[in-house]
């Protein structure tokens, strides 16, 4: 494998719709699949939803997660790659710091709204579950208190809060983002000296994140993570050290460091068996083997056993290796699904097919243009779907209601913040 020094080579995979060459364009494929990760990830964080019977995570060891880091990853290779290129080192880690900025304010607020939203429904005191322990916030209410003492305090939590060394797993997936956005300014600055050296101390981060494989050879002690909660030794569930690998993968395709891989049937054949091969191994095999699909009747199950032995390399905490081949795997049959430049996403026929089809990208293509704001409000409206579910019921009908209600809401959040960051209200001077 060749590397290119000089991000201005890209190869096809960094180029946009317009087919210039390098990471100065959107590409039609990032935003089409971010906008996809996020109408998953709403499906997967609304409680007791049927729908997520159907995503990515419950037929591999991949699931929207990776698409969404992944694709940052080229979307910041576009956004923040060529104000290092034109500015400079310095100004382009200003610029990666004034968005980091952002991203921290976006998760202290999302927090507190979803903590203030489930307080206010336990206050009425009618509901049969109290709320805020549906997303173990008990602590950052009342505290922590171990053997009749306290030993955290709402106060701890708060500061634990602001300094991101509390973070409870449903608000978890910001953190990892800001950490990974704050190492890429080393990464920038690794590969003007050698881009060898640059993917080396990617892989070594990488492997100092992964605690059960350290642990093989006895060095568990040296993983790197950050704490999660001030009364234990949680630490985060997202680790940014593991998921870095992924994000900068995307990053180096859209910036041109790896050329985009060739469109062979032997290479389709590969990935294809390898995303295959992973099905009985997933979350649907577990359940297959549970249910005696088939006729199939054996002691115990062999997909937990299997899947028990093999965590360190599954494990979606530190993003595990395996996580990493099948993501790669679906990344590049979805890479030759779209074509180059994603020609196969552009509508190019004039019947009302194809026309449809059009309306269908340009709207998903929106939804992953902006996903901070969407992802954000997918957080909100996941529990306020849930709650919904809990006061009328869980049947067919009203979950893929409230799903398509969901879609929308999310649909509408993309086009207004779009809109607005337009600055429509600046009158052009006739």
């Amino acid at each position: 494998m060749t590397l290119s020094r000089n991000a201005t080579t890209a190869a096809p995979l960094a180029q946009g719709a317009s087919g210039t060459s390098g990471a100065t364009t959107r590409d039609p494929r990032l935003d089409f699949y971010r906008g996809i990760a996020m109408f998953i990830i709403l499906f997967a964080h609304t409680p007791g939803n049927f729908f997520t019977s159907w995503i990515p995570a419950r037929w591999g060891f991949s699931d929207a997660t990776e698409i969404f880091v992944f694709c940052s990853g080229m979307a910041s290779a576009i956004a923040f790659g060529r104000t290092f290129d034109r500015a400079g080192w310095a100004l382009g880690t200003a610029r990666v710091g004034y968005r980091v900025w952002q991203v921290y304010w976006a998760h202290i607020g999302m927090f507190f709204f979803i903590a203030m939203m489930l307080a206010f429904w336990d206050s009425f005191g009618i509901f049969e579950k109290r709320y805020i322990g549906t997303l173990n916030l008990v602590p950052f209410f009342d505290g922590v208190t171990r053997g009749g003492e306290l030993v955290s305090t709402t106060a701890d939590q708060l500061v634990g809060l602001f300094t991101l060394t509390y973070v409870p797993n449903y608000f978890d997936i910001l953190p990892m983002y800001m950490v990974i956005l704050v190492m890429m300014p080393v990464v920038m600055a690794l590969s003007r000296v050698n881009l060898y050296l640059m993917f080396a101390a990617i892989g070594l981060v990488w492997l100092f994140a992964q605690e059960l494989v350290l642990g093989f050879v006895g060095l568990d002690h040296l993983t790197l993570n950050f704490p999660a909660e001030p009364w234990s030794g949680r630490q985060w569930f997202f680790n940014p050290f593991g998921w870095q690998l992924v994000f900068f993968t995307g990053f180096a395709f859209m910036r041109g460091w790896i050329p985009a891989p060739p469109v062979k049937w032997w290479l389709i054949g590969l990935a294809l068996i390898i995303v295959l091969a992973n099905i009985p191994l997933s979350n649907i095999g577990v359940r297959a083997v549970n249910r005696e699909w088939f006729g199939l009747v054996m002691e115990g199950n062999p997909v937990v056993e299997w899947r028990v032995a093999n965590k360190a390399w599954i494990t979606k905490s530190d993003f595990g290796l395996f996580r990493y081949v099948h993501f790669l795997s679906v990344a590049y049959l979805a890479w030759v699904a779209a074509g180059v430049g994603g020609h196969r996403l552009i509508a190019s026929g004039a019947n009302w097919l194809s026309r449809l089809w059009g309306v269908v990208v340009a709207i998903i293509m929106k939804v992953g243009q902006q996903s901070l704001a969407v992802f954000v409000f997918s957080m909100v409206f996941a529990r306020v779907l849930g709650f919904a579910y809990d006061q009328i019921e869980r049947s067919t009908s009203v979950v893929t209601t409230g799903n398509l209600i969901g879609c929308a809401a999310l649909i509408g959040v993309a086009y207004f913040v779009g809109y607005i960051k337009r600055q429509p209200w600046r009158v052009k001077p006739t």
